[in-house]
């Protein structure tokens, strides 16, 4: 009798993970964050407030460096006021807390998500109460697509005039919040999952069509300081990023405190140390307007157990103190802009040659984590993704995973044919080696293997009512 061998046992090849988008755990400033451990609690001053409840609004001196830090690297003329920002436990439990204080889920006709979307963010905004009330909107070369979403949020209006829903229905009035008609969502710069960058442009008529609906546009800005030049020549970061939509609303057409105008502002930038120091520490910040800032410092589980994180919170402000995280920053751009050619130069000489594209592969500046790639339309990306795990012990991430729930009408909210690959997690030896393991798969099921491009496919109609859930990868995918 044969001894059947479980497919797990039957690779010889290791383990590539090019889903998982974790930092590398070479580049984690272990011994920066020591120092500024030892620092702080060697100073009582400063570690008996860190070990005790935080301001609602955060640690007051990780506030004022923050504060500085983004006015250094974002180039404003006008210091950013530390009145603007509020400490947070990182950049999820920051959207949690805007949904809780700044969103009806009855009055709050829906939530907004450029499509393809961070696929962790779904389950929270469901659990405020969203559920079935996701949309997609596409995007194209310059990012969201601005007459669609105008032309559904006047859809979404409409309805809510039929349906008499005026008022929050949930949400009593409390003096340090608002509640907004809709929510939009969006990772402007270097997006995950697609990678892509949002032109000025449309920031701008994103922000306007915000003022007029009433929205609050929460952008995930936790990439914006992992950028670089593609040309590596080129060491210039003059004008690495557009100004990020929260400073767009400072400026537009009077500012976000223009005459008539609430207070509460239209954006909010939501951000994290956790691609730069960490995500065990924890801790993140949001900035908009003095008085979004507060409102989302008086969500209840802050106003109860005060600033979360409050003891990380003051070692990352030491790190700022001291000036070593910013110059930290400088040590992963070219650590990370390193990774980022590898896989490039193996996705050029292995998969683009078999019709794969990759999204504005003209642009100068680069960055964040991920590789956004478009397979031929013969190619279901599911399929592809099994095959890898399968036959090259190789992991990526099907481009199912980041449909928005329930909300496939349009064919660019369908990601059929798609894949995202992270560049920061494995090792950088091992980027180009699964990518080539890749292109074996694409180029096998491309060469007469009909099997291979049938498996997995969906039947004809499975997105055409846009009531389906993006499939699930199998678990062996995380």
């Amino acid at each position: 009798m044969t001894a059947v061998i479980p497919k797990d046992e039957m690779h010889t090849k290791p383990l590539i993970n090019l889903l998982r988008g974790w930092p590398s755990t070479s580049l984690l400033p272990t011994q920066l964050m020591q120092r500024a451990t030892n620092s702080l609690l060697s100073n009582k001053k400063e570690a008996i407030p860190g070990m005790l409840y935080g301001p609602d609004e955060g640690d007051p001196r990780l506030r004022k460096n923050v504060a500085s830090w983004l006015t250094t690297f974002y180039k404003h003329q006008e210091p950013i006021a530390p009145e603007r920002i509020t400490i947070t436990g990182g950049a999820s439990q920051s959207l949690a807390c805007l949904l809780q204080t700044f969103s009806d889920p009855i009055f709050t006709r829906n939530i907004w998500l450029v499509a393809p979307a961070y696929m962790l963010a779904f389950r929270i905004f469901e659990d405020s109460g969203f559920h079935g009330k996701l949309r997609a909107v596409p995007e194209d070369e310059e990012g969201i697509d601005i007459k669609y979403l105008r032309q559904e949020l006047r859809k979404s209006e409409e309805k809510a005039r039929a349906d008499r829903n005026n008022s929050p229905k949930l949400k009593p009035p409390r003096p340090w919040s608002k509640t907004y008609r809709h929510f939009i969502y969006a990772v402007p710069t270097f997006s995950n999952p697609s990678s892509k960058t949002m032109s000025l442009r449309r920031r701008e008529d994103l922000v306007r069509v915000a003022r007029e609906f009433d929205a609050l546009v929460v952008t995930d800005d936790v990439y914006d300081m992992l950028c670089w030049r593609k040309d590596p020549q080129d060491s210039s970061l003059d004008e690495a990023v557009p100004p990020r939509l929260v400073d767009v609303d400072r400026y537009l057409d009077g500012g976000s405190e223009r005459e008539g105008a609430d207070g509460f502002g239209n954006t909010v930038s939501n951000m994290t140390v956790s691609k730069i120091a960490g995500p065990g520490l924890r801790t993140g910040f949001v900035e908009g307007t003095e008085k979004l800032a507060y409102g989302v410092s008086q969500t209840g589980s802050s106003r109860s157990g005060g600033s979360p994180s409050q003891l990380t919170a003051c070692f990352v402000a030491e790190t700022l103190q001291s000036g070593e995280l910013q110059e930290y920053v400088g040590t992963l751009q070219p650590a990370y802009a390193s990774r980022w050619r590898t896989m490039m130069a193996a996705i050029e000489a292995e998969v683009l040659p078999l019709g794969v594209t990759v999204p504005q592969p003209d642009r100068d500046v680069v960055g964040g984590y991920f590789i956004w790639l478009t397979l031929p339309s013969s190619l279901n990306g599911t399929a592809v993704a099994q095959r890898a795990k399968e036959e090259e012990n190789l992991i990526v991430a099907p481009g199912e995973l980041f449909e928005v729930p329930g909300d496939t009408h349009h064919p660019k909210t369908r990601f059929t044919h798609d894949l995202r690959l992270c560049f920061a997690w494995e090792d950088e030896a091992a980027l180009g080696e699964g990518v080539r393991r890749l292109a074996n798969v694409i180029r096998s099921m491309q060469t007469g293997d009909s099997e291979g491009l049938k498996a997995m496919q969906p039947p004809a109609d499975a997105n055409s009512s846009g009531k389906d859930t993006p499939a699930k990868a199998p678990s062996s995918f995380w």
